[in-house]
C-alpha cells in the first residue's frame, strides 16, 4: 500500500557538471542581453537614431519575435541534434546582424535585423535554457541564472547609457564571441527523452521505490501559454516604463537610478523565491506573485507621479524575477528532455512581440500610457488564471508535482 508520501526525483546527468552549468548560465545573459536592457536600448533609439515611440516598439518587438522564431526552431532539433553545433550557429547568426546593425541605421533596416539578430539570440538561449532545465535541481539552476541576471542588469543599465549606439552593438557581439571560446563544455546531446515525473513513493513499510507518473503534454503547453500571457505584460511595460516616465517629467536622474535599484530588487526576489519554493512549493507563490505583479503595474493607468514610479519599477523587477523562477521550474520539472524547456524562450519572445506592438497601436492612437498599463495587468490576470488551471489539475493527477519546489 502506497501513500505516506511522494516527492520527485531526478538522476544526476551530465548537465549538472559545473562546467555544462557554468557556460550555460553565461549564454543565457548574453542571449537575454537585449531584453533586460530594452528600457536604456529604446530610449537609446530614440535619441540617438531618431526614432519614434512607435518605432522603437516594433523593433523591440522584431527584437525579441526573434527570440521567439529562433526558440522555436531550435526546439525541433534540440532531443537529436548536436547542441554544440546549434550554439554555433546561432551565435554566429547574432554576430553577424549586430555587426550590420553597425552600418545600417535606417529604420527598416535596422526592423530586419533585429529579427535576424533575434534568431541567432533564440538559437542560442534554447540551448542553455533547455541544458539547465536537464539538471537534477532544475529549480535551483534558473534561480542561479536569474541571480546572475540581477547583476548582469544592473551592470548593462549602469554602462549601456554612456555607449553609443555601435557600441552597445559591440557589447553584444564581444558577449557571443566569448560564449564560443567555452563550446567544449556544452553536453552535445540530451539524455533523457522521455515526458514523465519520477517520483520517490514510500510505502507503508517504510521501503521507498521510484515510480513514473505521465505528465500529460497539454499541461506543458498551457504552461508555456502561461508564460506567453506573462511576457505580454512584461514586454509592454519594459519597453516603455522609462519613456513614460519621462512623458510625465521624471527627472532623468531618478530614472536611472532605478533602473539601477530595480536590478538590485531582483536579488531580493531570487532570494525570496529560493526560501518561499523550499517551503511551499512553485504553484502557489507563482499564483500569489503574478497577482500581485497585476496590482503594481496596474497602480500606473490613473497615471505616474515620483511615489507610484518607485513603487511599481521595484516591485515590477523583484516580481518579475521571482516569476521567472517558477514559471521556467515548472516547465522543467516536467520535462527533462528539452523538448518544451528549449520553447520557454519562443513564449517569453512571442509575449515580447505581442506587449511591445500592442502597446505601440495604443500609443499610436493616442490611448496614453495609462490604457498601456492597464492592459498589461490584464495580461498578467490572465497568466495567473491560467496557472490557476494547471494547478488544479495536477493536484487532481500528479499532486507531486503540483506542490514541488
Amino acid at each position: 500500500m502506497k501513500a505516506i508520501h511522494s516527492t520527485l526525483k531526478h538522476a544526476y546527468t551530465p548537465y549538472d557538471d559545473w562546467r555544462s552549468i557554468s557556460i550555460s548560465l553565461y549564454m543565457t545573459l548574453v542571449g537575454y542581453g537585449v531584453l533586460v536592457a530594452i528600457p536604456v536600448i529604446s530610449a537609446a533609439r530614440v535619441q540617438l537614431l531618431g526614432f519614434s515611440e512607435v518605432e522603437v516598439g516594433r523593433v523591440a518587438s522584431a527584437d525579441l519575435g526573434g527570440l521567439a522564431a529562433g526558440a522555436a526552431l531550435a526546439s525541433f532539433f534540440m532531443a537529436n541534434s548536436n547542441r554544440r553545433v546549434l550554439v554555433l550557429i546561432g551565435a554566429v547568426l547574432a554576430i553577424l546582424a549586430n555587426a550590420l546593425c553597425t552600418r545600417y541605421t535606417h529604420y527598416e533596416q535596422v526592423f530586419y535585423l533585429r529579427i535576424l539578430a533575434g534568431i541567432g539570440s533564440g538559437i542560442y538561449t534554447s540551448v542553455a535554457v533547455a541544458n539547465l532545465g536537464a539538471t537534477a535541481k532544475p529549480a535551483r539552476a534558473y534561480n542561479l541564472m536569474l541571480f546572475a541576471f540581477a547583476f548582469s542588469q544592473a551592470l548593462e543599465l549602469q554602462v549601456l547609457p554612456l555607449l553609443s549606439m555601435n557600441g552597445i552593438y559591440y557589447v553584444f557581439m564581444g558577449g557571443f564571441i566569448a560564449g564560443l571560446l567555452a563550446l567544449q563544455w556544452i553536453p552535445v546531446h540530451a539524455d533523457d527523452k522521455r515526458l514523465d515525473v519520477e517520483l520517490d513513493v514510500e510505502e507503508s513499510d517504510g521501503h521507498h521505490h521510484p515510480e513514473h507518473r505521465h505528465v500529460p503534454s497539454y499541461i506543458t503547453w498551457l504552461c508555456l501559454v502561461a508564460i506567453f500571457l506573462t511576457y505580454i505584460n512584461i514586454g509592454g511595460y519594459w519597453t516603455y516604463i522609462e519613456l513614460a516616465a519621462h512623458d510625465a517629467a521624471i527627472t532623468d536622474e531618478l530614472i536611472s537610478k532605478l533602473l539601477v535599484w530595480g536590478s538590485l530588487c531582483s536579488v531580493v526576489g531570487c532570494l525570496l523565491a529560493t526560501l518561499i519554493s523550499n517551503r511551499f512549493g512553485l504553484a502557489r507563490p507563482l499564483l500569489a506573485a503574478l497577482l500581485a505583479m497585476a496590482t503594481t503595474v496596474g497602480m500606473l493607468y490613473e497615471g505616474i507621479d515620483t511615489p507610484k514610479l518607485i513603487i511599481s519599477m521595484l516591485s515590477f523587477n523583484l516580481l518579475w524575477i521571482f516569476i521567472d523562477v517558477y514559471q521556467m521550474a515548472f516547465v522543467a520539472n516536467a520535462d527533462h528532455s528539452g523538448a518544451f524547456a528549449s520553447l520557454i524562450p519562443c513564449a517569453q519572445g512571442l509575449g515580447q512581440i505581442v506587449g511591445p506592438n500592442v502597446a505601440a497601436s495604443m500609443l499610436g492612437h493616442s490611448l496614453g500610457y495609462g490604457n498601456v498599463f492597464l492592459m498589461c495587468a490584464l495580461f498578467a490576470l490572465l497568466g495567473a488564471l491560467t496557472y490557476l488551471a494547471v494547478y488544479l489539475k495536477l493536484r487532481c493527477i500528479i499532486p507531486a508535482l503540483a506542490d514541488a519546489p
